[in-house]
């Protein structure tokens, strides 16, 4: 959770101001929600929610974030050498596709913009990826490339990938179904030469 100011107050109530606001969002989406709504629904007037947040946007961020830790808790699984490296990384790359794919639809547009603001994601994540790419080429199932490159250019494909997948609406099944297609495509491109 975001770090509250000294002058705010942080407490159930707040928690029920991010909860209600999280369940508008999935009504709504982002762009719609107001602060009026909040209250409205809560039964509370401006000071109980100005006595926890300066503004909406703090309250987003708080749901950005938790966000974030749900999509991260995806990608928990190491690889164990018994299974194919190239498995592996496809189940995990579908597992996270579907968990942020359910997460964005939701809080898409907001996730994206705050995503190209902040680049503490970006680093986590890319910092997975590489971590993934040395395995594979210590194990002789990658071609020698530049990790840090090769994780961003992950990093912006499956992002990328996802964003225009949500914008379009795709269903989840047709969004793993094509991005299966692209990266078994990128996969094809990254194989060590026999």
């Amino acid at each position: 959770m975001t770090q509250k100011k000294p002058d705010l107050i942080y407490d159930e109530v707040s928690e029920e101001i991010v909860s209600v606001a999280e369940n508008l969002a999935r009504q709504e989406g982002v762009k719609n929600i107001t602060v009026r709504q909040i209250l409205t629904q809560m039964g509370v007037t401006n000071r109980v929610f100005y006595n926890r947040f300066h503004n909406l946007d703090e309250v987003l961020e708080i749901i950005y974030r938790k966000a974030v830790v749900k999509m991260r808790e995806s990608l928990k699984s190491e690889y164990d050498m018994r299974t194919h490296f190239y498995e592996y990384v496809m189940d995990v790359s579908v597992r996270v596709l579907k968990m942020t794919y359910l997460v964005k639809s939701q809080f898409s547009q907001y996730m994206f913009e705050f995503d190209s603001e902040n680049d503490s994601n970006r680093i986590w994540w890319t910092d997975r990826i590489k971590e993934i790419i040395e395995v594979a080429k210590q194990t002789n199932q990658l071609r020698e490339v530049d990790s840090e490159k090769l994780s961003y250019a992950i990093w912006c494909f499956l992002r990328g990938y996802n964003a225009d997948a949500v914008r379009r609406k795709l269903s989840v099944e047709e969004a793993v179904d094509s991005f299966k297609f692209g990266l078994n495509c990128l996969f094809d491109g990254l194989r060590p030469e026999k």
